[in-house]
């Protein structure tokens, strides 16, 4: 891992990545991926991540991290009815 994150640092130094861009992506990368591991349970991931869960809340808001987006991409789509081809079309049940 610490050869993959060395060669992340040299390919960003030499994209002209600056240092705080850098340390945004990191913060904004790594907090959504304790916030999908906690399905978006804000209590949970500021436990995980040490922090209060006010400054997870302050955080989110200056990395611009919608919560409530986090929680609906984890939910799956609603199921739909069986397809029954029984019934022709435009005939009613």
């Amino acid at each position: 891992m610490k050869r993959e994150l060395d060669n992340l640092v040299t390919q960003m130094h030499a994209g002209g990545i600056t240092y705080d861009e850098a340390v945004r992506e990191f913060k904004r990368r790594f907090i959504l991926e304790v916030l999908s591991n906690n399905r978006g349970n804000q209590c949970k991931a500021a436990k995980e991540l040490g922090v209060h869960r006010n400054t997870l809340s302050r955080i989110l808001a200056e990395l611009k991290i919608d919560p409530a987006q986090v929680r609906t991409g984890l939910r799956r789509p609603p199921q739909r009815a069986p397809f029954d081809g029984s019934k022709q079309r435009g005939e009613r049940a």
